[in-house]
């Protein structure tokens, strides 16, 4: 289906997750007033529901949902309505205790939280297709409804269940994959330690076992799961589309390697109307407003680069992290208007009113339990007048000026155990190539592995062309194909920066025949005789030719040996010495690096001036640290210049021409003052 936008918003979305069926009626008139106040538009509604709306089996009570949905309709809002399915109603447990999921040490988790769900149950099948056929059938064509939220963070906090249903389940979803035995003892390479299967019967989810499991097995299970979850989203999402035509349909991510961990985004982005995401930040993190960016990129990206919704974040604290630490004023607008940067059609929280019971009652809301006379719904009723302040730039889409390969399913292979050091992290070093491009105040894309990130291609195996620059932080698994599109990419003049560990093995987690590494081999220029973890606390030094800063590097170093590719770091000292560390490949008309340490953020920073270089991209020395820009471009060739300070002073800004500041309604030109902590918006002509 074509990316779909809310129905009936006019301008940029603004609102949070509603719970009235926490409070009495007499708090919905009021609560109504007050987003009426602060510019509220949209809504999230039902997400947690079930046991209010179905109290028991098949016995329906809309009463009190018509009668909310009839008022916000009343004013003007529309409502993100939601199917109810991530909390069964305890009745449902009661008569189906196997649908609870199993852990893989064997425990069968309890109800009375939340997520407790085996996606492989057919008696959860059934439930929620009464429950989402009654709904659709009952508000699927209301004039208030804007689209469909389907469940609610699939994912957390727990996905893969290792029940006999599930085992079941897991066995047919093999068949489907490999057709046949042979060939999944092939790929799971069952021949060592004598794992090999004669019957479909005997194979079993990775439960727990004397030692390491089947990493193929496991990697698997966990694909089977994101598959299983995606298996009841499509189930419900045909039914709403059957009952409520024209209504997008989604449901709401949790894309940020921070926060979920579990999913194959990229195969849910083709799945969904519009990606909306929930994104909070890890406040204890030193700037982590680039975690935001990088959590905001990910999203467009996962959408194939159209603007997407961000559905939730907080107003102030999150109690769930080990400290809820408050955001300062201004943060929480700084913080909203840099998702908008980055794609977001407008900002909404979790959630509207402060819970008085219940595990989140101190998470943060739009309207506190301080109440309005609070910093808190003061900046909330402000960030309302900003975002219908900026309108127009709904349906822009945003500029990127490099790319960062980044695939889930190389995570979860790289996370499992006996890998060569414990040390490696995936997320980390795709975080820490980010920081090293946001500091070099370039927008990033997110592209996957082979391609296809969306339905339409537009990040086909063929888009890369468009990137000057593509980063390969961390893609220790990296098919034969992926391989060959980064190869072709650089001899079509690209620049490639590859960091350690990538190429490995294959999608099957087996070693590419061969050296190391592997899939990388030919576009690199070389091969790697040896990993050097390095021991715990030390570090080696990297020397490059006259004019190039010495650089450091611990946890990892290589053994490179080049085959075309030009040394110009190499190891001073450590179990590599003398050895390349950073190597540099000229492929057809392209150019290809290798970075063999991990390098702290100077290092990262030095090696990325020198492919900056080669990729024909500004260094931008002129904008100060912590300032971000970042384009978005309208049909009619407008840009709209997004200025976020994440500094205490104010600075200033070269503009490239004359235009309008849409928050402020000021004329500029040539320059821009963006007050510390303060966001600037600027409409340029195309």
């Amino acid at each position: 289906m074509p990316h779909a936008t809310p129905r009936g918003l006019g301008r940029l979305a603004f609102g949070g997750d509603y719970n009235p069926e926490q409070w009495p009626e007499e708090v919905w008139h009021e609560d109504i007033a007050l987003m009426r106040q602060a510019g509220v538009n949209l809504v999230s509604l039902g997400i947690f529901s079930w046991a209010r709306l179905e109290p028991r089996p098949g016995d329906f009570d809309f009463g009190w949902l018509d009668r909310v949905i009839e008022l916000l309709h009343a004013a003007e809002i529309r409502i993100d309505l939601a199917t109810p399915t991530v909390v069964p109603p305890a009745w449902f447990y009661r008569e189906h205790p196997e649908a609870l999921p199993v852990s893989r040490d064997g425990t069968r988790w309890a109800f009375g939280s939340r997520g407790a769900i085996c996606h492989s149950s057919p008696a959860y099948r059934e439930a929620i297709t009464g429950i989402v056929t009654a709904l659709g059938e009952r508000y699927g064509r209301h004039p208030a409804l804007a689209m469909w939220h389907v469940h609610n963070e699939y994912g957390v906090p727990v996905l893969e269940c290792y029940c006999d249903v599930s085992a079941a389940h897991f066995r047919r979803w093999l068949a489907e994959r490999y057709g046949g035995l042979d060939a999944l003892n092939d790929a799971w390479g069952t021949a060592f330690w004598g794992q090999g299967y004669g019957d479909w019967d005997e194979i079993q989810p990775p439960r727990l076992t004397p030692t390491v499991a089947n990493p193929a097995q496991r990697l698997d299970f966990a694909r089977f799961a994101s598959d299983s979850a995606l298996a009841n989203f499509r189930h419900e999402r045909e039914l709403l589309r059957a009952l409520s035509p024209g209504t997008p349909v989604t449901t709401n991510f949790m894309v940020s390697p921070t926060q979920c961990d579990s999913m194959d985004y990229w195969s849910w982005g083709r799945e969904v109307d519009l990606v909306t995401n929930d994104h909070y930040l890890v406040a204890e993190e030193d700037r982590n407003h680039i975690n935001l960016a990088m959590a905001a990129d990910l999203s467009r990206s996962v959408g194939g680069g159209r603007p997407w919704l961000l559905l939730e974040h907080s107003t102030s604290g999150v109690n769930w992290q080990r400290r809820g630490i408050a955001k300062r004023p201004g943060e929480m607008a700084r913080n909203s208007l840099a998702h908008v940067a980055r794609g977001s059609d407008g900002a909404l929280f979790f959630q509207w009113r402060a819970s008085r019971s219940g595990a989140e009652k101190f998470h943060s809301a739009m309207v506190p339990h301080a109440g309005t006379d609070s910093r808190i719904w003061r900046e909330v009723v402000q960030l309302g007048a900003d975002l219908g302040r900026l309108a127009e730039v709904r349906g822009s889409e945003t500029v990127a000026d490099a790319a960062v390969v980044w695939d889930w399913q190389s995570w979860w292979a790289q996370k499992l155990e006996w890998r060569p050091s414990e040390d490696l992290d995936t997320r980390e070093r795709a975080e820490a190539c980010y920081a090293a491009l946001y500091d070099r105040h370039l927008t990033v894309d997110f592209v996957p592995p082979e391609g296809g990130a969306s339905g339409d291609g537009a990040l086909d195996a063929g888009g890369l062309d468009r990137y000057p620059l593509v980063v390969v932080p961390a893609l220790y698994l990296a098919s034969a194909r992926a391989g060959e599109r980064l190869r072709r990419y650089v001899e079509g003049g690209g620049t490639l920066l590859v960091s350690y560990f990538s190429g490995i093995v294959d999608e099957h987690d087996a070693v590419h025949p061969g050296p190391h590494p592997g899939a990388l081999r030919g576009v690199l220029g070389l091969t790697v005789e040896e990993f050097q973890p390095l021991h715990a606390g030390r570090a080696v030094r990297l020397t490059g030719p006259e004019g190039v800063p010495d650089l450091s590097a611990d946890t990892w170093a290589e053994t490179v040996v080049t085959r075309g590719a030009e040394p110009v770091w190499r190891y001073a000292d450590g179990p590599a010495a003398g050895g390349p560390a950073v190597t540099r490949h000229r492929l057809g008309e392209g150019t290809a690096w290798y970075v063999s340490a991990r390098l702290g953020r100077d290092g990262l920073d030095a090696v990325l001036a020198l492919a900056l270089a080669d990729a024909g991209l500004p260094d931008r020395d002129e904008l100060p640290r912590d300032l971000e820009v970042v384009r978005r471009r309208g049909e009619s060739g407008d840009v709209y210049l997004f200025a976020i300070n994440h500094n205490d002073a104010e600075v200033t800004l070269p503009l490239p021409g004359a235009g309008v500041e849409l928050l402020t309604g000021a004329d500029v030109a040539g320059k821009l003052g963006v007050p510390g902590g303060g966001v600037r918006v600027v409409r340029l002509a195309g």
